[in-house]
């Protein structure tokens, strides 16, 4: 996640935890043949504020690699730029939900491939998952499953999934609720929050049936979060899911 224009990472969307310099990340992300990168700036909604653009384009000239962008947007125009600057990806939380005409006309001027939506999942306190946004902040009141069809219907071509109360605890994914999302939409699914180790990360590939999946290991090494960019050899990853 980025804050302002430091790489930072959250523990159930809170505390958020300076990790270094975006654009040394993108370098080390580089060497090690990373798949994508997500960039989701958590300040932007909150502060009503648009996305830090030359940030983008720094971002854009240092990465080899597809990257996708979240954070701030609120129209057509601002997603032009952003993919005008490099980017593959736009993705979408807050705005979705208050505004679905975006998405669709996101997902029919720049193909719905390229359109994301951010779904950030909270258990309630009658103990049921229900969608939140602004960071958080925000209860919907509205079933995670449900949203996600209506998503896919509006025009998105990928959810990303977060659960807060796993966000950054390392215990692993919520497998049950990811996989009842990606198994009823036909769209890909990322899977977030909690993964500590490749089992993890094998388990919620396997079990849930989603498309990839991203979380803390990436950013911290050992039992005492120490900070380290990291990321498995392709071999460790072809060996993982034999």
């Amino acid at each position: 996640m980025l804050r302002n224009t430091g790489l930072v990472k959250t523990v159930r969307f809170k505390n958020p935890t300076y990790i270094g310099d975006p654009i040394n990340a993108v370098r080390i992300f580089n060497d090690k043949e990373v798949d994508e990168i997500i960039f989701l700036d958590i300040t932007k909604t909150l502060d009503n504020a648009p996305p830090n653009f030359d940030l983008i384009k720094d971002i854009a000239n240092e990465c080899f690699i597809p990257f996708a962008y979240g954070g701030g947007i609120k129209d057509i125009e601002t997603i032009r730029r952003i993919f005008n600057l490099g980017a593959e990806k736009v993705v979408l939380n807050t705005a979705a939900f208050h505004n679905a005409e975006l998405v669709r006309n996101a997902a029919n001027l720049f193909g719905n491939q390229s359109i994301v939506v951010s779904i950030d999942i909270k258990v309630n306190w009658m103990g049921r998952n229900e969608v939140v946004v602004n960071c958080g902040r925000h209860k919907t009141g509205i079933d995670p499953l449900s949203y996600a069809l209506e998503m896919q219907k509006n025009g998105a071509g990928e959810l990303f999934i977060n659960s807060v109360d796993r966000d950054g605890t390392r215990k692993g994914y919520d497998i049950e609720l990811i996989r009842q999302i990606a198994q009823e939409v036909s769209i890909p699914v990322v899977a977030c929050g909690g993964a500590g180790s490749l089992e993890d990360i094998k388990e919620v590939v396997k079990k849930a049936n989603v498309s990839a999946a991203a979380g803390s290991l990436f950013v911290y090494y050992g039992s005492r979060n120490g900070v380290l960019i990291n990321y498995p050899d392709r071999e460790v990853l072809e060996t993982l899911f034999l």
